[in-house]
């Protein structure tokens, strides 16, 4: 026998408490890349919505590893990431308690969808905000002087941290879903009269997704797992069931602890709420960014696979649909469940490890259709299979839905 913490350690990690639903809904980045003055300012995340999964094959470069140049088949996931819009800046002045918000500075016009935010009943309000503000930039605009500009300038006098405001364009994403997401994001490299100069630069411009990412590049996602409900504890802590015959019940924990101290220590499993809880995933591979249907309409086409295809499985990704915009395909899982919003960041450790800096070539991407067991590829290869009747069914439905417009 060695230590008991190794002979029989613990169920389930407290590092993770507490097991609660998270209020942070859609994903909040604790901590952004440290920064580099040296490098020209950029956006340091990206938000996009989770579409599916699908599986790629591609040959592994790893020489030395006994899987280098065989062929593998890897699961990836795939989120959906319409550009984004900066409307604004917060500048932020360094305290020794931490970060302290000096001053904010919006754009000029901001979109129905940002300012729906902003509101609970927006049909029912008068939907006047940020009317002022906009008046303010027109006045200033027409008297030839640049405006906010006081602000402007006491950001770039005081701050050292510059966030960019940002809001997805969530009309674009068909998630039945009107409100747009907004975020404050970290602009890095450079001094700060650079960054604001960036970020100003900006204002009412739309930002793609591949401005922020690259291929092969590592990064972490931040979201809400999927929810489960409420859980006993063999679920939810993966506590040994007990003997066959106890009595009462046997998911239980037999011994909740001592008489003393005469209270149950937060160490101790119980039932509770499981899943529906923010996490940060470090270390996602990005295997292909993709351009968005109408850029790019055969954008999961690769060099060894020449069907004409876009990324959209046959059917549409199950509970999502169909994938329009640009898209980032990751390596492995993703948390939560379709179209929640996924918060893609730069890594803040350096990638040096093999795994890392490795150029990924796919081969294949499969779209076969996600609801059973998926043969064709695309549409077309299915009515080629079965032949005149899919062909004859299609040319039917033309007839009578001609027919129909007559009458």
């Amino acid at each position: 026998m060695s230590h008991r913490k190794f002979e029989r350690p613990r169920h389930g990690s407290l590092g993770f408490l507490p097991r609660k639903r998270t209020k942070h809904h859609h994903g909040k980045i604790k901590s952004f890349p440290k920064d580099d003055s040296s490098k020209p300012p950029h956006l340091t995340a990206f938000m996009s919505y989770k579409a599916g999964m699908t599986h790629i094959v591609r040959d592994v470069d790893r020489p030395g590893s006994k899987l280098h140049k065989k062929e593998v088949a890897e699961a990836v996931s795939v989120v959906e990431a319409p550009p984004m819009v900066i409307v604004g800046f917060v500048g932020y002045v360094e305290t020794p308690r931490g970060l302290r918000a000096l001053t904010t500075v919006w754009a000029g016009h901001l979109s129905e969808e940002v300012k729906r935010r902003f509101y609970k009943a927006w049909h029912k309000s008068k939907q006047k905000a940020f009317t002022k503000y906009q008046k303010r930039w027109s006045d200033a605009s027409k008297a030839s002087e640049s405006p906010m500009a006081a602000e402007i300038e006491r950001a770039k006098k005081y701050c050292q941290v510059v966030r960019a405001i940002c809001h997805t364009q969530v009309s674009k994403v068909k998630i039945g879903q009107k409100k747009a997401h907004i975020k404050e994001i970290q602009v890095n490299g450079g001094t700060t009269a650079a960054k604001v100069d960036f970020v100003t630069g900006l204002f009412e411009q739309e930002v793609k997704v591949a401005d922020v990412f690259s291929q092969d590049e590592m990064i972490d996602v931040i979201g809400a797992t999927k929810g489960k409900g409420f859980n006993g504890v063999v679920t939810r802590w993966g506590v040994t069931r007990l003997a066959r015959k106890s009595h009462r019940g046997l998911r239980k924990v037999a011994c909740i602890g001592s008489w003393h101290p005469a209270r149950v220590q937060f160490q101790v499993p119980r039932s509770g709420q499981r899943g529906y809880h923010h996490r940060t995933e470090i270390n996602k591979k990005i295997y292909r960014i993709g351009k968005a249907v109408k850029d790019d309409p055969n954008n999961a086409m690769t060099e060894n696979d020449l069907t004409e295809k876009g990324i959209t499985p046959i059917g549409g990704f199950s509970h999502y649909g169909e994938v329009n915009e640009d898209w980032v395909m990751m390596k492995g899982t993703v948390m939560g469940c379709r179209k929640r919003l996924i918060t893609l960041r730069k890594s803040l450790l350096p990638q040096v490890s093999r795994k890392a800096t490795e150029k990924v070539e796919l081969k294949f991407i499969d779209t076969a259709s996600k609801m059973g067991h998926g043969r064709f590829q695309t549409s077309e290869e299915k009515a080629k299979f079965y032949g005149g009747a899919t062909a004859k069914k299609a040319r039917k439905e033309a007839k009578g839905a001609e027919k129909e417009a007559e009458d």
